[in-house]
């Protein structure tokens, strides 16, 4: 996406500045996390964008780290939503304990179509390598829309290739089921 338009970072940034002064829900999927996790998670946001779900779940007292590969996105992370650890790294290759931070998660959430958006050779590296950042009993949540060269079953058969498995499938943030016809998917995966 960086490649083919350079400009959709900055557009990507303004929209949802937009959206937030204009009053409109972007909690969901922070909402969504935070009911999940126990007080005070240590919460990786991979994938983070300009930092919506990461600072919202830093707001609610979780410890929260967010990696993108754009740094302009972790720019606007950084200054519109000050306190989480924003990182610029590719989730390919994510090595947090290279990078100086402590590498187990509670709850690893990857929001907003971050698997649609990664070079499709590398999405079955990026599930393996977010899924090593779980602590013992930890939880990797991902959203994403159909119709988005990503397959519901690709995705889980990816997921099962690298020792995922679903947990709870959902059709919306707000817990709406899951079924064939669905045309978006909340996966809670675990090890």
């Amino acid at each position: 996406m960086i490649e083919s338009n350079p400009d959709h970072s900055v557009w990507y940034i303004e929209r949802f500045r937009t959206m937030a002064a204009e009053g409109a829900d972007l909690d969901g999927e922070a909402r969504f996390v935070d009911a999940m996790a126990k007080r005070n998670a240590r919460i990786l946001d991979a994938g983070c964008g300009p930092g919506r779900v990461g600072g919202r779940l830093a707001a609610l007292g979780h410890d929260v780290v967010g990696v993108d590969l754009d740094p302009a996105l972790i720019a606007a992370a950084q200054l519109d939503h000050p306190g989480p650890q924003w990182l610029t790294a590719d989730l390919s290759e994510l090595d947090l304990a290279e990078m100086g931070v402590e590498p187990r998660f509670d709850v690893v959430v990857a929001a907003g179509n971050v698997m649609t958006f990664l070079d499709p050779a590398t999405r079955r590296a990026v599930l393996g390598r977010l899924g090593e950042h779980l602590v013992g009993d930890g939880r990797l949540v991902v959203g994403f829309g159909a119709g988005r060269d990503y397959a519901f079953d690709d995705f889980f058969a990816d997921a099962a290739a690298v020792g995922l498995r679903s947990e709870l499938n959902l059709a919306t943030w707000d817990l709406r089921p899951f079924s064939p016809t669905s045309d978006f998917l909340v996966a809670v995966l675990v090890n």
